[in-house]
């Protein structure tokens, strides 16, 4: 049964959260524009910032894109840039950490999602997601959909916690071969198809075969969030039309969901 004062109480912290993470995404786009690193907002972020001109009033998290390239640059850059109190996570930096994707956190809050597991020591504070992309070949959608969602899906089964049963010993073997198989399928492709046209996110993170146009991305542009600006896409219009097909059309309410089932933004008060 859902508990009504839990979810009031993440209600009344969402805005809180909110701008706790745009002090994060400050940070990261100081980094950036000091040490000339590319990066965008991406996702949900991006389409809040067209849509209504900051975060879409129910989400609580910041998704930016950066080239793998600069993204390497900036894991090795950050830790000495980032300000006290705010941490760059990799699976290097926190182990335990059970996600591939890179994350900026801020350790004097809390932020718990449905999949998070408390007796799991990694970092569980407000975040900033930042995801890699690289140049994608040029083969047909359903190709990329195909073998990007079985890749991701293979990933995230391989990499979710295991108990031992005769069904989790033949899902290990079944999807570490399939894994095998596409990603040998996908390396074929990047060698016979040229990569000049498209790029996306990192196949274990692209499950629904998004591509983007290259001139869509780049030369990259900027956009108004939350009253301030920061970096976008050359055509966040053809961007978002990739993601969401008619984003500009408002969900129903029941689709209007806060992904956190706890948020505190602040557990110790500064003095």
């Amino acid at each position: 049964m859902k508990n009504q004062f839990l979810s009031q109480y993440v209600a009344d912290n969402l805005r809180a959260c909110q701008l706790k993470q745009l002090s994060i995404l400050e940070e990261i786009d100081r980094i950036c524009q000091k040490h000339r690193l590319t990066y965008w907002l991406d996702g949900g972020t991006l389409l809040g910032a067209m849509r209504h001109g900051g975060f879409i009033p129910w989400d609580d998290d910041i998704d930016l894109g950066m080239t793998l390239e600069d993204l390497q640059k900036f894991i090795e850059i950050a830790p000495s840039e980032l300000p006290e109190g705010l941490f760059l996570q990799t699976p290097q930096s926190d182990p335990s950490s059970k996600e591939p994707i890179i994350k900026i956190r801020d350790l004097n809050s809390m932020y718990i999602e449905s999949s998070d597991t408390f007796n799991a020591p990694y970092q569980k504070g407000l975040f900033v997601d930042i995801f890699p992309f690289i140049d994608y070949p040029s083969i047909p959608k359903s190709w990329v959909k195909k073998l990007t969602k079985g890749i991701s899906t293979s990933y995230s089964i391989l990499h979710a916690q295991h108990y031992y049963s005769l069904r989790a010993f033949l899902e290990f073997f079944y999807f570490s071969a399939k894994y095998g198989l596409f990603k040998g399928i996908w390396s074929v492709l990047c060698l016979l198809y040229k990569k000049d046209t498209y790029l996306s996110n990192v196949l274990i993170n692209n499950g629904y075969g998004i591509m983007h146009r290259k001139d869509s991305v780049f030369p990259i542009s900027e956009i108004a969030f939350e009253g301030k600006m920061f970096k976008a896409p050359a055509n966040p219009d053809a961007y978002l039309k990739d993601l969401y097909k008619n984003y500009m059309d408002i969900p129903p309410k029941e689709k209007q969901k806060i992904h956190a089932i706890y948020i505190h933004p602040e557990l110790m008060k500064k003095p």
